[in-house]
């Protein structure tokens, strides 16, 4: 698979013992994962639900992480002056495999939990979230405009 231009994962590590364990989801010395963001938040999501599509518009990037549960991460790139224009990228993330994914925010986006279990995502956005104008632009889920099928079983 072809990485879009812009979109990036990081594997995290999970520090175990006997009591549980420790991921690192975010640090400034990574750099070049855009360290600084405005916010941070969480969802979460019951099985079978999907969270998608969007875009910003203003220059956002996600970081998105799901420390509990299981999603598949859509990203479709639209962009007209991008080299990697018409491609798809897709990463099943979660309890299973601790990721972190940069996504340039004006790249359509969203997620859809697998598995049984509800999911929790993180983001860390590089931009604060505007309620009085929202930086977002949406399509449903099943939009033909996206070559993806959120029913495709992960891998």
């Amino acid at each position: 698979m072809a990485s879009i231009q812009g979109v990036k994962s990081r594997n995290l590590q999970v520090n175990a013992d006997e009591r549980g364990h420790l991921v690192e989801i975010f640090r400034e010395d990574w750099g070049k994962y855009d360290p600084k963001p405005a916010m941070s938040y969480y969802s979460l999501s019951y099985p079978g639900v999907i969270r998608a599509w969007h875009r910003h518009t203003r220059g956002q990037i996600d970081h998105f992480v799901c420390p509990m549960g299981r999603i598949k991460v859509g990203i479709y790139d639209d962009r007209e002056d991008s080299p990697t224009q018409g491609e798809v990228n897709k990463f099943v993330i979660g309890e299973h495999n601790q990721k972190v994914v940069r996504i340039p925010g004006d790249c359509w986006h969203g997620f859809k939990v697998v598995g049984n279990e509800q999911a929790i995502l993180i983001n860390f956005p590089t931009n604060l979230y505007d309620y009085e104008d929202p930086d977002e632009e949406r399509l449903p889920p099943d939009t033909d405009k996206i070559p993806i099928n959120w029913d495709e079983q992960p891998h």
